[in-house]
């Protein structure tokens, strides 16, 4: 089915009868889960955290001659990490003609048949809010850093997978992909944790070949209970006990097949940018040009990340 440029006219725009279902997903469990902490900003760059370092630990050997003449000082140099929003942006126009032919269905048309979609232009609006959120989703993950230097130059914000990309676990060997194993899960939870991810409420998010992959993997260690009931079998993985804290599973379809990431949702929320007098995400009338109805909506939009040592990055799956 493809949809179309332009403005929807009463030819371009068939009504039909029938329940009405969205043949591309749009479920968005990332933004669901971190739409509540959004925060403001006036400033399209942003930071995302100020970070020091402390040298290695270690024992001194201070002797009590030592200690009468002062150490030298040790001043801690603070770098701040910075993400953009950006815009997304979408118009509606739908025309006076398709707007007053709701009545006028194609297809199967049985005695008593409704259009299941009886306002066309309403229908528009919340069918481009929808590929808003899509495109929010697959932007929080894979939205690649651009900061734009000029006004034709596009504001892009850093997603969860670039960030976590450079400290990310690679399993690929010689450009062979491998299997996820325990082994190698252990490997990253530990290096995750060694790097300085403290666990606080650390979410994996996966598409679904490493979800039954994860399953399949923990499905026959010992201590798994298996239904009482001999009518019942299956096996669904939602969390991981860890030695360094508990990871809870969340299948998202926006996530590549060959990667798992380890998000720490704890230090990551939205950064929204209001437009003065209209809010964020508004729905405005354009200038009308025709026997047509026009609308845009416009959002400035972008993800605090927190430090990328918060989370980390499973790449190279092997997927049959």
């Amino acid at each position: 089915m493809a949809n179309q440029s332009g403005t929807g006219t009463v030819f371009n725009l068939p009504n039909f009868a029938g329940q009405l279902y969205s043949a591309s997903p749009i479920i968005t469990p990332l933004l669901n889960m971190i739409s509540a902490k959004a925060v403001k900003t006036e400033n399209f760059q942003f930071p995302t955290g100020v970070e020091y370092a402390h040298e290695n630990a270690g024992q001194p050997t201070i002797s009590e001659t030592d200690s009468l003449t002062a150490p030298t000082a040790v001043s801690y140099v603070r770098i701040q990490n910075s993400n953009v929003t950006q815009i997304f942006q979408e118009k509606i126009s739908v025309s006076y003609m398709a707007q007053s032919n709701a009545g006028r269905l194609t297809g199967i048309n049985t005695a008593g048949a409704q259009n299941s979609a009886d306002n066309p232009l309403d229908f528009q609006v919340r069918r481009a809010m929808e590929k808003i959120a899509r495109n929010v989703e697959y932007t929080f993950l894979n939205g690649a850093y651009q900061l734009s230097d000029a006004s034709n130059v596009a504001n892009k914000t850093r997603g969860l997978l670039a960030l976590t990309d450079s400290a990310a676990t690679n399993l690929t060997s010689n450009n062979v992909a491998a299997a996820l194993t325990q082994t190698n899960l252990n490997a990253a939870f530990k290096a995750a944790y060694d790097a300085g991810a403290d666990f606080t409420d650390m979410v994996l998010f996966c598409n679904s070949a490493v979800k039954q992959m994860l399953s399949v993997i923990y499905n026959g260690q010992k201590g798994v209970r298996l239904p009482e009931s001999r009518t019942a079998g299956g096996f669904n993985l939602e969390t991981i006990e860890t030695d360094f804290g508990v990871m809870h599973i969340v299948i998202d379809r926006f996530m590549p097949a060959d990667k798992l990431l380890g998000v720490d949702i704890s230090c990551v929320r939205p950064v929204e940018q209001d437009v003065p007098g209209k809010g964020n995400f508004f729905l405005e009338p354009l200038a009308k040009n025709g026997a047509a109805e026009e609308y845009q909506i416009f959002g400035q939009i972008g993800l605090d990340h927190g430090p990328a040592w918060k989370h980390f990055q499973i790449k190279g799956i092997k997927v049959d």
